[in-house]
């Protein structure tokens, strides 16, 4: 949770629940602060309010408890944001622009505790889950930084594809998504987000039943238990059979195609065998796969060649499976998640202890980068 000493974010309140922290406020103002802030404005912006009311606010509260505090442009069109939070942790996301329109990768957890193979979010394990408030202020920092506003967004499609598995932080997740979906807030369809989970089997399932609309993606990274516990410890607990079963019944609940992840690994997971059994736990039910070439982040893990990766599509599409691969952005701009804020803290360290640190606008494969 976060810090019991900050203040108390305004970002994502209820009218109601403004307006009890504003007993002498016109019946109004809560209105008027909730619209504020989901346009990005500090409290101090919010000039339609009295300089004593702001002046009042500015003591116990915060408009978006998430401040942008680097920007890394990278060559391919996208960003990679990282974050500080009012307790001074560090998150990241990702603004993807597409001709269809700009997606943004958000986090839902300072950290992870799945302790992914191939991902860096998990290898310092999980600091803590990320309010609501701070998961959605991600958005609307990024909103109004990309020059966005409520009526006219530059955030269209959202991914909860960042560090953290949302499930793990289930309530937060749901708040967050009545809350950017509101009409009086961002109003983003629930058709535009999508949410990646590791496979928590029984949280798909509350999910399913919850009524939403989101895209679900699944990482599924292996068709074989054995292999998949390998790369993913959570499979011991939610083995293949119960994942795709969980998979198959959000489907039957909201009618929503089901997108399985699965990140190629050289000589691992991108083999013939792999395809035929990957194949015959999606058949039967709409389902699509995003097959990803690794990034290493660090790991000892490979990144299989294009061409690799294309047979092991072709291998796929003749098993009449629907597949593509995924288009990588940010690559240097260290875009996979938690590779930036890991090695942020590793410099703030050096620093710390005397250590000269690496400026990273000048060091080659990190793009060029803006402090806010």
């Amino acid at each position: 949770m976060m810090d019991s000493g900050a203040k108390k974010p305004l970002l994502g309140l209820t009218v109601d629940e403004l307006g009890a922290l504003l007993p002498s406020a016109p019946p109004y103002t809560a209105k008027q602060v909730r619209a504020f802030c989901f346009e990005g404005k500090k409290i101090d912006e919010m000039t339609s309010l009295s300089k004593k009311l702001r002046a009042e606010l500015e003591e116990n509260f915060v408009a978006n408890p998430v401040s942008v505090m680097r920007v890394y442009r990278s060559k391919d069109g996208s960003s990679k944001y990282l974050f500080s939070l009012t307790d001074g942790n560090l998150i990241e996301g990702v603004y993807m622009p597409h001709s269809y329109g700009n997606t943004l990768c958000v986090s839902t957890q300072i950290g992870c505790r799945m302790h992914c193979a191939f991902c860096a979010s998990g290898a310092d394990g999980l600091v803590r889950d990320l309010d609501f408030s701070e998961i959605l202020g991600q958005v609307v920092a990024v909103n109004a930084a990309e020059g966005g506003s409520v009526k006219k967004r530059a955030v269209t499609n959202i991914v909860l594809m960042g560090s953290g598995e949302p499930f793990d932080n289930y309530g937060n997740v749901m708040r967050f998504l009545d809350e950017v979906s509101a009409p009086d807030g961002l109003n983003v369809s629930e058709r535009n987000i999508s949410l990646s989970t590791s496979g928590l089997a029984d949280k798909i399932r509350a999910f399913a039943d919850s009524g939403r609309k989101v895209t679900l993606s699944v990482s599924l990274h292996s068709p074989f238990d054995e292999e998949r516990s390998r790369l993913m410890p959570v499979n011991r607990k939610y083995d293949i059979a119960s994942v795709v079963a969980a998979a198959r019944y959000y489907f039957e609940k909201t009618g929503r195609r089901v997108i399985f992840e699965y990140t190629l690994i050289a000589g691992v997971n991108d083999t013939d065998r792999c395809a035929v059994r990957l194949s015959e736990l999606v058949r039967g039910f709409p389902a699509h796969v995003n097959l990803i070439r690794l990034n290493p982040a660090g790991s000892a893990l490979s990144r299989p060649s294009a061409d690799a990766a294309n047979a092991f599509l072709a291998a796929l599409t003749a098993l009449g499976v629907s597949a593509t691969i995924r288009r990588s952005f940010g690559e240097d701009i260290e875009g996979a998640c938690g590779q930036l804020r890991r090695r942020v803290i590793s410099e703030e360290k050096a620093a710390e202890a005397g250590a000269p640190a690496d400026e990273p606008a000048k060091r080659g494969g990190r793009g060029k980068f803006t402090t806010v």
